[in-house]
Order: structure tokens, then sequence, then C-alpha cells
């Protein structure tokens, strides 16, 4: 007991020199280096674990589904007021433009004939414009849509004499960009006002290169960005009522490196900063977009019409953290909210800790459902080389699943779906809770992690920080962590974390600062305490909810992400008649609190709408909860000349 309790200590104190040195990151590098060992077997003596007598499961079996290709035939639907995608190359990275236009909330359909696209009022050509994938008569027809009214966004134009369509006169592919800034004086990017908005990169000069490969086009008039060497990274020209649009790199590879967890040489800082990458995109995208169209209704990003979502999360990965956790989940019931706690179930005492979760723990736990917290898992072993464990058999079962931590680098008997389901089989029994969040220790994130989760019933995960992931909003997770499958789990990415320095009590001005830039575009901000001790944690805490109270709303991940797993699947179209226009909405289960941006000369009117209850707030609709397909209607102010 009391050498594990050394132990413990000696890990603490490596973890508060490693933030010190390297904002908490340097326990995985450290660990990284010394040949990580995991799955490998280990005896482990009855009295290193703790048996809840005659307790034994799960007794299903998790499987594994084989990689499923997405098919972009499965987005060819909606009515022409959605943005087409005019998809030029299926073996693409096209899954992360579809992830990314639905984080923001942009309706689009997907189509590879251009004379479909071209019924719409706004096309993005996607990956690239080019002879080599385009015919003459599909290129003669983009060349003519801007002209005749329409907006053409063109990403990575490289060929097929579209040049003089998108106002450039040449075009130079480059690995050697790594910064681009954007132009602040243009209308579309009006709400780019801060400077971490305003100026992005690429990746790091290594070897005269940089990871993401560019196209700067040459001397367009009225660029919305440019690379430091002076090339437009997005063209922009104006015909008498429509606009051409040129991207100089690849969208879809871009939004997959941040939603896949590889977006570390991309970022300053790994947490605790705002570091909007990949929004800043999604951002001007929707801009763009509802410039193009009279028609333009996107999808809000946060319930009920607030401006911030706020997920307040605890890992419960030490001896004292159970015992303390009653604290904050009776402060979070005062104030009628409900947080969510990873729950290590720590049967096995090793280099990291004592057992806790005996007995006593599973009291201390109890009492948090009580509270109405919600509990979620952070695995039994809370190993930092859990990213090197096995996958598993998918038979591992409480009580001969033994996992056990030597060292930050060694870790013996463990597998990824042995982590994942033993742990939720445990917490479920003991709680009476269906368990559906996770959260690994160290944030140590499995290649394999997101069909790992989907075969274990989870659907929910909060596996990385939103600065390594690029963005500060939700996203589904792809098989793999790859390019060509997804599955169904979404991704809530850490944004304030409590073991950076200086103290998190010392930090709220700045975490206060971080959400408010957060929630100026409607993202979510995922607060992960440790409530290992109170004071300046707890004083944190109610610091923070009071500072973001008044703009934000706030939810436990299984309720916001229940929420935006639904919003992930609504269909949102709108036609003009001669009584108005009508949104049509259509949702696959009961939701309620979705929000819808519509043009400022919008009014909703409650005839022609199958939906009562409706609340506007400017350009902001909240409806009421519904489910299936709903009509909402709307009259346009007349404009006076």
């Amino acid at each position: 007991m009391k050498q594990v309790a050394q132990l413990r200590v000696t890990g603490i104190a490596i973890g508060l020199f490693a933030v010190a040195l390297a904002g908490g990151s340097i326990l995985l590098w450290f660990a990284s280096r010394m040949e990580p060992v995991a799955g490998t077997k280990k005896e482990i003596s009855e009295k290193e674990y703790y048996r809840f007598p005659g307790l034994s499961g799960p007794s299903h079996v998790s499987v594994v589904r084989a990689a499923e290709p997405g098919a972009w035939t499965a987005y060819t639907h909606g009515t022409t007021s959605r943005l087409a995608i005019l998809l030029t190359d299926p073996d693409s990275a096209w899954l992360g433009l579809v992830h990314g236009l639905k984080s923001i909330g942009i309706p689009f359909t997907v189509t590879r004939d251009v004379q479909t696209a071209i019924r719409h009022q706004a096309v993005l050509v996607y990956p690239m414009i080019s002879g080599k994938v385009l015919s003459p008569d599909a290129l003669r027809a983009l060349a003519a849509f801007p002209r005749s009214g329409g907006t053409l966004i063109g990403v990575q134009v490289l060929g097929g004499g579209l040049n003089e369509v998108f106002g450039f006169d040449s075009a130079i592919e480059s690995y050697d960009r790594t910064e681009i800034v954007f132009n602040q004086g243009n209308p579309l990017l009006a709400s780019l006002t801060e400077p971490r908005e305003q100026r992005l990169s690429l990746g790091r000069r290594v070897h005269a290169a940089s990871t993401i490969g560019t196209v700067g086009y040459l001397r367009n008039a009225a660029p919305l960005a440019v690379f430091e060497d002076g090339t437009a990274a997005v063209t922009s020209k104006a015909y008498a009522r429509g606009r051409a649009f040129a991207i100089g790199l690849d969208l879809g590879f871009l939004l997959l490196k941040g939603y896949n967890n590889r977006g570390e040489e991309l970022v300053r800082q790994f947490n605790n900063e705002f570091d909007p990458a990949l929004d800043v995109w999604l951002r001007m995208l929707k801009q763009i977009y509802r410039s193009a169209t009279d028609k333009a209704v996107t999808l809000g990003t946060v319930p009920f019409g607030y401006s911030l979502s706020v997920l307040l999360t605890h890992d419960v990965d030490f001896t004292e953290s159970l015992a303390n956790a009653a604290a904050y989940a009776e402060y979070e019931k005062s104030e009628g909210l409900a947080g969510t706690y990873f729950i290590q179930t720590k049967y096995v005492r090793d280099y990291n800790d004592d057992v806790y979760f005996n007995e006593t723990g599973v009291k201390y736990m109890a009492r948090l459902a009580e509270l109405g917290a919600e509990l979620g898992s952070h695995t039994i072993a809370h190993s930092a080389v859990f990213s090197t464990f096995p996958m598993g058999t998918g038979r591992e079962r409480y009580p001969e699943y033994v996992p056990f931590v030597k060292d930050p680098a060694t870790a013996y008997n463990g597998s990824i779906l042995g982590e994942l389901r033993v742990s939720k089989y445990l917490i479920e029994h003991f709680s009476g809770q269906s368990v559906a969040s996770f959260r690994p220790g160290h944030l140590s994130n499995p290649i394999s992690l997101p069909q790992a989760l989907q075969a274990t019933g989870y659907r929910y995960s909060s596996s990385a920080t939103a600065n390594n992931s690029l963005t500060h909003l939700p996203y589904q997770l792809m098989y793999d962590r790859a390019m060509t499958s997804q599955v169904e789990v979404f991704e809530f990415p850490v944004t304030i974390e409590d073991e950076a320095l200086p103290n998190l009590g010392d930090r709220l001005p700045q975490a206060l600062e971080v959400a408010r830039q957060v929630g100026r575009y409607g993202g979510v901000c995922v607060v992960l305490i440790h409530p290992n001790i109170l004071g300046h944690k707890l004083a944190f805490e109610k610091g923070f909810v009071a500072g973001v109270r008044p703009n934000a709303w706030f939810g436990s991940v299984g309720q916001f992400g229940r929420w935006w797993a639904t919003r992930n699947k609504a269909e949102l179209d709108v036609v003009s008649g001669r009584m108005g226009l009508t949104v049509t909405i259509t949702v696959p289960e009961a939701v309620s609190g979705l929000t819808l941006d519509v043009p400022s000369d919008w009014t909703w009117k409650a005839s022609g709408s199958s939906l009562g209850g409706v609340e506007q707030r400017g350009t902001t609709i909240i409806l009421p909860e519904f489910t299936g397909t709903q009509r909402v209607a709307f009259i346009r102010k007349v404009r006076r000349r």
C-alpha cells in the first residue's frame, strides 16, 4: 500500500514537471521513448486485485466489424436549396468534407454529374478541377455557371482552362508553404476578428517541406487569403450576379487530419487555448453559401439558441477522487447541471495506485448516480501506453481480465476491447446507468479506438483535445482514424484541462476568454477537472459556470451527444411558393432545441407550419420537440427600393 502511494506521488511529480516543460504531454513522450510494452502476459496474484463475490461478465461477445467504405451515393438527396458538392474523384477525402459541413450545419448534396450540380445556386467542386477529372463539356458548364449568377467554389483548381473564370493567371503547387493569412477587409470574413482566426499554420518547416500540399494562385485581384509567399490561398472574383472562388488546398484532407487527431504539428499548444483552424474554413464556406442563395438556411450548433455548449467532465482516476467527486456533483446538482464522471474501474493494485473500485468505491459511485451525474468509462488500467494495446478477443470478462501497469511505459494483460467492455460492464452493474461515453487515461488514443468503441456499445468519445483536433466543434469518428470509413461514434474534444501550470484556479480569466472565443460561432467547451482535490479546482468550476452561464447551454456528454447525433442526421430543405417559403426538416428520432439560422428578412408564421411552438430570436429559429418530417413556414419582408 505504502509503496504504491509513493509511486503515485512520483508519477504526479513527473506529470507536473512535464506540464511545466511541454504543456502536459511529456509523460506520453517519455513513455514512447522507452519502447512501450503492452498486451504481454503476466501472472497476477489474487492479493493484487479485488474480486466482487459471484460477479462475472459481460457474457456477450463484442465483434469489431470490418470497415465499410463510405458511399457518396448516400448523400445524393435534397432540393436545389442545398450546397451541391460536385465530386470529381470518389477516392478522395470527401468524407472529411461531408463531416465538416455537417458539423457547421450546411445542408448539402453530393453528385458526380455537372448538370445536376449547376441546378443549385452554389456548387463546390471537390477535390480538384482539372481536365484529367472533368470532361470538356463539364468544364464549359462550370465556366458559364458564375456568369449566369451561380456561386462556384473550386478546390485545387489545377487545370481545365478555368483560370480566367476564377480570376488568376497560373497555379503553383508546393509542399513548402506553412502559413495562410485571411483578408480581414472582405465582408465574407468579417466575423474572423480574433488573431488566431486570421493567421493559420499549415505545419512547421521540416527539411524545407510542410506536411500539406498547397496550390498558390498568381495575380488574383481580390484574394480572401494568401500564403506567406504572396500567392493567393483563396481567390475571389465577382460577376454581375455570381461569384467564383478557388481554394488552394485539399479541404477534405485537412479536415480529416484534425478529425483523426493528426494535427499536432499545426497547433501552438495541445490544449487550453483557442486554435480554430478547421472552424475558420467551415465558417468561410458557410458565409459563402449564405451569400450565394436567398434560400440559405443552416442548422445551429448549440441547443436552444445559446451561443456556447459547456460540458463539465471529471476524470476519476485516483484513490481520493471517488470521495471528492461527490462535492463536485453536489455543486452541479445545486445549479441544475449534470456533469460527466469518467470512472476508472481500478480493481488491480499496480504502479498507478491502490485498488479503489471495491465495495467502498462503488458506494461512492452510486452516490454520484443519485446526484444525477452521468457516468462514463475511464478504462481499468489507465495506462499511458493504452494506444499500443492489442485489440483483444471481444470475450474479455471480469474477473478473469486483469490488466497490470508496471510503469509509464509498460503494461501487461491489457487489450482495447477488455478496457472498454469490462469497465462498461462494471459501471453499469453497480450504478444502474447505461454507459455510452468514454475517455482514455492520459488521452492515450489507439488508432483502432473508433471501431472498438462502436463494437462495445459506446456512442460518445472525449479522447482528444480540441487544439490537436484543430476544431472547437464536435465531429464524427473515422474507422482506424483513416479516410474511407466512418463509425457511428462522435468525438467531443477537450478544451480546458487542469494539469497544465499554473494551477487551474489561477487560470479562470484565461479559460473564460477561450470560452468567449469559442462561443462567438457556437462551439463546444469541454472542461476536464480531476477531482483529486477540492480547493482551487472546485472554486474554478464555480467561477467558470458563473462566468459563462448567461450565454451557455450546459449538459453531460451523453445529453449533448444524443442531441448532436440526432442533429447530425437532420435533413434540411427550403422551397418557395406563392404563400412564402417553407423549410422542411426531418429527424429520425425525437429531439428538442434544434435551431435554424435563417436570412434576416424572414419571419416565422404559424399558418402553413406543421410545427407549433416555434420561437424566433432575430435570425435564430428554435424548434420545440418533434420527430419525423415537419414544415416550418416563413414570409419574407418586402424590401423597399
